[in-house]
């Protein structure tokens, strides 16, 4: 990121922006099990089969999911595997920074329930 142009930092920050809603992520988790059409995402969703094609719609601009016509249907498939380790680097740092924080709440709380 060090010597981007401010259009590359655009465009990475875009991608972020695309992750940075909690329905696209889970549609992502779903996903990391195999190709799903919109409807079986909706339903295990649980929500709308338009909200669930709107926000694929962003994940595929920005190239984490691919999507194939059958007949009738259209099934989505992750593009960029790579997500997944950016998703899990996240949450990892996210889970040691949540711990870091209970153990400073514990050195503050009293070790006695009755003092």
């Amino acid at each position: 990121m060090k010597d981007l142009p401010p259009e590359a930092l655009e465009q990475v920050a875009a991608y972020f922006q695309a992750l940075a809603e909690p329905t696209r992520l889970r549609i992502l988790n779903l996903l990391r099990d195999g190709e799903r059409n919109v409807g079986e995402l909706a339903q295990l969703c649980g929500y709308t089969a338009a909200n669930v094609s709107k926000h694929l719609s962003v994940l595929t601009k920005h190239g984490l999911v691919a999507r194939e016509g059958r007949g009738t249907s259209v099934y989505y498939r992750i593009e960029d595997a790579s997500v997944y380790a950016l998703c899990d680097l996240v949450c990892g740092s996210l889970a040691r920074q949540f711990g870091r924080q209970a153990h400073h709440r514990a050195l503050f709380s009293p070790s006695d329930p009755a003092a």
